[in-house]
């Protein structure tokens, strides 16, 4: 009977580790083989025309939303992606800004300030616009698909875009008569 408790738990701890480490698709399938993965942001910023028609996936830090006529335009610090198309919080190492048009319409009382996404989106071209007293050429992408992170970027020192688990055990006694133990498990 023992070692049959042992080998189910042996099993449910691989369980929960395999589905802590399992990977999170953030392309919809349907938009997979359309995205230019050979097309890098820097080179989009630097001739937005020139990939025109292109889908890229970016990453970015929310700075600001606003209503337009036909859609939501969503302000973005460009961030690099990791392996799992996460946002590497890391603002020195953003190649720029670009706006994200969401084309129906999407409150941007609802698109916080500093949130972290990835955005798989069409490259339309550029837009010249204020960025304090200087004017910007911003690269325009039309969003296609939105994916929120959890974590918000003004926890950069808590925040990790890895994976963590940890174990715990503790036990106790309770003098003469009782005892007391415990196990837990965190993602």
């Amino acid at each position: 009977m023992r070692v049959r408790y042992r080998s189910v738990v042996y099993w449910v701890l691989v369980m929960l580790l395999m589905s802590a480490c399992a990977s999170h698709r953030v392309v919809p399938n349907e938009l997979e083989p359309l995205v230019d993965r050979a097309v890098t942001f820097r080179e989009v910023i630097e001739a937005p025309e020139s990939y025109q028609g292109r889908i890229l996936v970016v990453g970015g830090e929310v700075l600001k939303a606003k209503r337009l006529k036909d859609g939501t335009q969503i302000e973005f610090l460009q961030l690099p992606l990791d392996k799992d198309e996460r946002p590497i919080l890391n603002r020195q190492r953003s190649d720029g800004r670009f706006f994200a048009i969401q084309q129906e319409f999407l409150d941007p009382a609802t698109i916080e300030a500093r949130t972290v996404m990835t955005i798989v989106g069409e490259v339309s071209g550029a837009k010249t616009d204020h960025l304090d007293d200087v004017e910007y050429r911003y690269p325009v992408l039309i969003v296609k698909h939105l994916h929120t992170w959890r974590y918000q970027s003004d926890d950069y020192t808590h925040a990790s875009p890895y994976p963590r688990f940890s174990i715990g055990i503790g036990g106790g006694t309770g003098g003469r008569i009782g005892g007391g133990g415990g196990f837990g498990i965190g993602f």
